[in-house]
């Protein structure tokens, strides 16, 4: 796979499962909410795949020997990766009742992240069960922090 592909897939996906799950856990927290968290998943989709697009281009390009075609591959890779897996936390949220939606979501979520480590390990030659253990584990803090803001931001400014 090309390097620059592969960075993108990698950012990409990471960044959708993190941001996504993170986003949808404190919305449903602080609004329940199921126009929000779908506006917010979308949001999502768009604005930071285009922004974490844009942040991938900078960097490669920062890096002194780093070819135009490497660039835009990751760019054009970050895009496309973010935006499906963003997009793909939607399916759940919509078809199930919030209740039921942001649980799958994050089981969705987990699985990708899991399917990504494991990935990873693989292709270091490592075992995949300590490196799956680790993403979980921040993706876990990332929800956690992130419920928890909701349920701060509702307890400030909700009904």
């Amino acid at each position: 796979m090309r390097d620059g592909i592969r960075v993108g897939l990698f950012f990409g996906t990471t960044s959708g499962v993190i941001t996504t799950c993170g986003l949808l856990t404190g919305l449903a927290a602080g609004t329940q909410s199921l126009a929000a968290v779908l506006g917010g998943i979308l949001v999502i989709a768009v604005a930071d795949s285009l922004s974490d697009a844009l942040g991938i281009h900078l960097s490669e390009e920062s890096a002194p020997d780093t070819g135009q075609r490497h660039v835009w591959l990751a760019t054009a890779s970050t895009f496309l990766a973010k935006f499906v897996v963003a997009s793909s936390f939607a399916l759940p949220v919509a078809l199930l009742p919030l209740s039921q939606g942001v649980p799958a979501a994050l089981l969705w979520g987990a699985t990708l992240l899991a399917l990504l480590s494991w990935q990873l390990a693989r292709m270091q030659g490592e075992r995949p069960g300590p490196i799956i253990l680790e993403h979980l584990v921040i993706g876990v803090v990332v929800i956690g922090l992130s419920h928890a803001v909701g349920l701060w931001v509702k307890q400030l400014f909700g009904s």
